[in-house]
């Protein structure tokens, strides 16, 4: 299916970052996977391993913290909280927070790029002066926009160091999308949303965008429907700007 945007019912167009432009959601699911695995296993009896379902369901577009509760509450584990001065060996939720921000930053630098299309979609909307945000649950959001060269075509970008500056709530809450439409100056009814979560479909759904655009494949397609999307794109090479 083809997609395509004008700018007779568009101003802005609001795009998350991981897997959606860039190929970085993979490597925060590796990352994740790294550290929650070498916690489980420790336990007695060690288990499950963290999956992909358990990536998509309580982890996947939130903030580092707030992945680690609803993580490790859907397995009935209470963890203290910590602080923010907590190594990344310590198990509580800012320590296993920084792990896994350790175990990304590599991951970042070596292999960041582009998603297909995204690059092309964004220098369209440009073209045709559709103002463009990345709103990213990631702090490490525009070390990746420079790595991959998209950076110059980003007027906005809310990211996870705006969350926590701001104590923005994670996402399925609209904040951070509302954030983005405020700093743009752009009514939600004048914007449409990129999204691979299925937390941030349900966040662009809430707040109120003209288009709620789904970026997924099979039945994670479907689940984004579910959730809320009008649409669902295997990615951004489908969407053209008129």
């Amino acid at each position: 299916m083809e997609v395509s945007l004008s700018p007779e019912h568009l101003d802005a167009a609001v795009f998350d970052l991981d897997g959606v432009l860039t190929n970085t959601a993979g490597l925060h699911e590796a990352a994740w996977k790294e550290t929650f695995d070498a916690f489980l296993r420790q336990r007695r009896p060690p288990l499950a391993d963290f999956s992909q379902q358990d990536y998509r369901a309580f982890v996947d577009g939130r903030r580092r913290e707030d992945g680690v509760r609803a993580f490790f509450a859907s397995r009935g584990i209470e963890l203290p909280e910590g602080s923010e001065s907590d190594p990344p060996d310590a198990e509580t939720v800012q320590g296993l927070s920084r792990r896994k921000n350790e175990a990304v930053q590599e991951r970042l630098r070596c292999d960041s790029a582009p998603l297909l299309g995204a690059r092309a979609l964004l220098q369209a909307l440009r073209r045709a002066d559709i103002r463009v945000a990345v709103a990213s649950s990631s702090a490490n959001a525009g070390a990746v926009l420079k790595a991959t060269g998209l950076d110059s075509f980003v007027q906005i970008r809310v990211d996870g160091v705006d969350s926590a500056r701001l104590d923005l709530p994670s996402k399925p809450d609209p904040a951070l999308f509302r954030e983005a439409l405020q700093r743009l100056e752009v009514e939600p009814t004048r914007a449409a949303i990129f999204e691979d979560a299925i937390a941030g479909v349900a966040a662009g759904r809430k707040a109120g965008f003209h288009t709620v655009i789904g970026v997924g494949r099979g039945q994670h397609a479907e689940a984004l429907l579910a959730a809320g999307a009008d649409m669902v794109v295997p990615d951004l090479s489908v969407v053209e700007v008129l």
